[in-house]
């Protein structure tokens, strides 16, 4: 856990506009009552506690952060390294999975199309590696974002994207498609 909670440390620093520290221990001591990197930390501890099979603290943690910070992140949900929420406000996250480096704003909601209390993972969405999702955004079902993507503000994805694309409107359709240089891949 140390490692992922590091590499989550190392995106803070990237938007923070100071690529060039490197996380450390005392970095993650220090960014403990950070509003964008402590919800990711009670997420962290809560799905490590899942997969251990224990349920109910597991639970309390989840809890923490939809108590202060207003973001709900099911303790099931597989989250990638580097994980970035600029604001968690109203946010609620029941995919499948989510990919390395996601960035997700504030009033997003990504999860099942219907009622879905069993949580069943060809239900939820997946998103790929290095997505951004746009503030107040829906990804609803059994779809996948592919990486690289990014999803506007307030758009409403119930398809799958294609990776590279860039997604908006009600429904969300592509409005282009990003280059290799924009998305950080090599061309």
């Amino acid at each position: 856990m140390i490692e992922l909670l590091l590499a989550d440390l190392e995106r803070q620093y990237h938007f923070a506009g100071l690529p060039e520290r490197r996380p450390t221990l005392w970095g993650l001591m220090a960014h403990l009552m950070s509003p964008r990197f402590l919800p990711v930390v009670l997420y962290r501890i809560s799905h490590a506690l899942y997969r251990r099979n224990l349920v109910a603290p597991a639970r309390l943690f989840s809890f923490m952060n939809y108590a202060l910070f207003g973001i709900e992140i099911a303790m099931r949900c597989e989250i990638g390294p580097g994980l970035y929420f600029p604001h968690t406000v109203g946010t609620v996250i029941g995919a499948q999975r989510i990919g390395r480096n996601a960035v997700i704003y504030h009033g997003v909601t990504i999860g099942a199309k219907e009622m879905d209390v069993r949580y069943r993972p060809d239900e939820r969405p997946t998103v790929g590696d290095n997505v951004t999702i746009g503030s107040g955004a829906k990804v609803l079902g059994g779809i996948v974002i592919g990486s690289n993507a990014i999803v506007g503000a307030n758009a409403v994805v119930t398809r799958t994207v294609p990776s590279g694309a860039v997604v908006g409107g009600v429904p969300a359709r592509v409005l282009r498609h990003r280059t290799k240089r924009a998305s950080g891949q090599p061309e």
